[in-house]
């Protein structure tokens, strides 16, 4: 097979399809993305799929033929991209490129002493959230923030269902973090509905496609947020943008974000955010006053341009770090 070689001068970059929202708005930017697919469409190597409206610039290749194109440089997003992929796919030279580390999440074992996996100090360190860059031990020499980017859906919330929705991928089979427990509390004293990959087997509604979910979730009166410890979800900013209350815990990134009863509902106590819930249920106009202001926040904080803006930004950087690295080595040679 043949690899598309697109005529332009943009940056090339190599990753894998780990995170497809993410992957999709990160497509939004100006450079090229190039990702594996094997023909089991295992972990990683999913390629484009069919979930996802992906452009002409993100361009799939089969894992065999990685180590045969040209990239300017390489982004990992798991430890397994960082210690095994690597090695399977990339040739040496590529090996060698410019590369930077994307983290999703934050420490999953002990929040403030967990030493990252990534323990290049050339590589840069790109973290979704500030929390997420305070907590973890990491001895990457460049080690920066981009948060999220999500474009406006042109989506207007509704909020004409009397219940609340909850989007999480195989919430039950995550564990605690993801709060499956504290959903299943909830949803004995608040009409609640669930959904997501791997769901419906715990009487959720399945998978919704991204394509759609927006338009789904926005007939909802509110959006709960179950999860313990995590980064700041996009499905979260994504309900944001149509205007939609959310109900979250106060916890990570989401105590910087919101302002209890200014533009959500966010609180450590669960029998608070329920007596919320049952309020917003009664009082559309004070759920339209709250999903306001969190659309609000959004468009400042989630603008799509700045994202892909600060990607091509941190791309350029890791590139020419590279060129300026080799530069001096020359120089001493």
């Amino acid at each position: 097979m043949t690899v598309p070689i697109p005529d332009t001068n943009k940056l090339k970059i190599f990753t894998w399809h780990i995170h497809g929202s993410y992957l999709y708005y990160l497509s939004l930017g100006d450079y090229i993305i190039y990702i594996p697919a094997d023909p089991e469409r295992s972990d990683g190597y999913g390629g484009r799929g069919n979930t996802f409206p992906f452009g002409d610039n993100v361009i799939e290749i089969p894992a065999e033929e990685v180590r045969n194109v040209q990239f300017d440089c390489v982004l990992y997003q798991t430890p397994k991209n960082f210690t095994t992929d690597r090695y399977e796919v990339l040739s040496e030279r590529q090996l060698d490129l410019p590369a930077l580390y994307l983290e999703h999440n934050p420490p999953s074992d002990h929040p403030a002493d967990t030493r990252h996996p990534m323990t290049d100090p050339d590589v840069i360190m790109v973290h979704v959230t500030h929390y997420n860059k305070l907590m973890w031990k990491s001895n990457a020499r460049i080690s920066v923030v981009i948060e999220h980017g999500v474009p406006d859906p042109g989506i207007a919330w509704s909020g004409h269902l009397e219940r609340g929705i909850v989007v999480i991928n195989n919430m039950h089979q995550r564990g605690r973090r993801l709060g499956g427990d504290l959903f299943d509390a909830v949803r004995r004293q608040v009409p609640l509905d669930l959904a997501g990959m791997g769901t419906a087997a715990y009487g959720g509604l399945g998978e919704v496609p991204h394509t759609v979910l927006p338009s789904f979730i926005s007939q909802y009166r509110f959006f709960f947020n179950p999860i313990r410890y995590t980064s700041f979800g996009l499905a979260v900013c994504e309900a944001m943008l149509t205007g939609m209350p959310v109900v979250a815990l106060a916890t990570t990134e989401y105590a910087t974000v919101f302002q209890n009863g200014v533009n959500a509902y966010v609180h450590t106590n669960i029998d608070y955010l329920v007596e919320c819930m049952h309020r917003l249920l009664q009082d559309k106009d004070e759920a339209g006053r709250l999903g306001q202001a969190a659309r609000q926040t959004a468009l400042e904080m989630f603008d799509i341009g700045r994202f892909t803006s600060e990607w091509k930004n941190i791309f350029q950087v890791a590139v020419n770090n590279k060129k300026t690295h080799e530069k001096e080595n020359s120089f001493y040679q």
